[in-house]
């Protein structure tokens, strides 16, 4: 089959998203499927000749939110590429300019438009001018204008289906958690090399923190932890891998806790890199909240180290053994399960069950991940040539006046 994908975020950009639909390309391609990423323009991105079947669109940063962008024109070529390409069913990965050229060519080409949603909008409208733009409670309301003639929807967990539901969402839901790479040649890991690289032993005790360095992360509550390990663990240390906006205030908040140095900041991490990142720590730590799935927790469980995140529906599925991890309910409470986790390492001893592992890897292996969504597109597609699944004549007219509608009450609000 002929698949289009439609996103504003797509590889070099790093985030889970990115990442997400290049494991979901990789699967497809492995099935004997042809994909073709429809995306925006990207500084950092290679010349179109190195990227077969990537088609890019002039693009500008996203408002408030730098490190992504969103299209401004290309729609009537997006339409003639499409239509060269002979699809049969458009993926959209994100609401925004791409997302809804995506529709249009599904409409115009008459094949199903399904969708996924990757990100909980109201742990980000902060960035649109200090949320004076777009509230939370604008969140519902666009997403019941975005879904107007989408065949189906994919949620990464049952927390973001039960969140979509509790938007209005009508349209069919199925979960399909990410998947990610599960099988690593040994190569792979170049953990031994990178130890070396930032001046570590190879018995340093290692604390992980690894993704974008964004304010709703909440990076600061990792840095309070592990200032309170050094007390029983001094030889310690925090690799805070990755970039964002937050990272000027996250250096600052180390050097308030005078722990500058025990914390390594790597800066920008490539994909292909992160795995020997995992490999090398003894425990990988989050304490963000506003995960919908997060991709690098699963992707940790990879390299064998044990992750210490909070408590979500998600996660409380997947990390049912210390072998996996240790999930609390309160950032407050990261230091023990850290510590368990770099004592037992240190004494060479293993936590857990690690058959429970092998099971939980299976769930999340890019494979399954692929054959599952590869049945879901099957599905789609018979649904929607049984009858007109359209709900309005023109969506993308219908999405843009729900949009302005919203913005403008906000406006008078003020």
């Amino acid at each position: 089959m002929n698949v289009g994908i439609f996103t504003d975020t797509y590889l070099p950009q790093l985030s889970g998203v990115a990442t997400s639909i290049e494991t979901l390309r990789k699967q497809l391609e492995r099935q004997g499927h042809h994909v073709y990423i429809f995306t925006s323009t990207d500084p950092n991105a290679p010349e179109r000749i190195d990227e077969p079947n990537v088609y890019r669109f002039a693009s500008i940063p996203f408002v408030g939110f730098k490190e992504r962008r969103v299209t401004y024109r290309g729609g009537l070529q997006v339409q003639e590429i499409s239509k060269e390409l002979n699809l049969d069913i458009v993926h959209t990965q994100t609401e925004f300019s791409l997302g809804l050229f995506g529709k249009s060519v599904a409409r115009a080409l008459h094949i199903p438009v399904v969708h996924t949603y990757h990100t909980n909008y109201e742990d980000y409208t902060h960035y649109i001018f200090n949320g004076r733009i777009i509230r939370p409670g604008s969140v519902g309301v666009i997403l019941r204008g975005y879904t107007y003639g989408l065949t189906g929807m994919i949620a990464p967990s049952e927390q973001t289906r039960s969140q979509l539901i509790d938007y209005g969402i009508k349209v069919p839901i199925e979960i399909i958690p990410t998947g990610v790479k599960v099988l690593h040649a040994p190569e792979e890991d170049q953990s031994t090399a990178l130890r070396q690289k930032l001046g570590l032993k190879s018995t340093t005790p290692v604390v992980l923190s690894l993704g974008r360095l964004a304010f709703e992360k909440n990076i600061e509550a990792v840095l309070e932890s592990f200032a309170e390990i050094l007390d029983d663990i001094p030889e310690a240390q925090l690799i805070i891998a990755g970039d964002g906006p937050a990272e000027s205030a996250i250096h600052d908040h180390a050097a308030a806790l005078e722990i500058m140095d025990n914390v390594i900041f790597t800066g920008y991490v490539d994909h292909e890199s992160a795995y020997s990142y995992y490999c090398l720590a003894d425990v990988f730590v989050s304490a963000s909240e506003s995960e919908t799935q997060g991709l690098t927790y699963i992707e940790a469980m990879t390299g064998s180290t044990p992750v210490v995140a909070m408590h979500s529906p998600y996660l409380d599925t997947v990390i049912t053994d210390e072998n996996l991890g240790t999930l609390v309910s309160d950032p407050n409470e990261l230091v023990e399960p850290m510590r368990k986790y770099l004592l037992a390492t240190m004494a060479g001893k293993t936590l857990g069950d690690p058959t429970t592992r092998a099971n939980i890897l299976h769930e999340i292996d890019e494979r399954t991940f692929g054959q599952r969504v590869e049945a879901f597109y099957q599905e789609a597609i018979a649904v929607y040539h049984e009858g007109d699944l359209e709900e309005v004549e023109n969506a993308d007219a219908e999405y843009a006046r729900i949009f302005s509608r919203r913005i403008f009450k906000n406006k008078r609000n003020d």
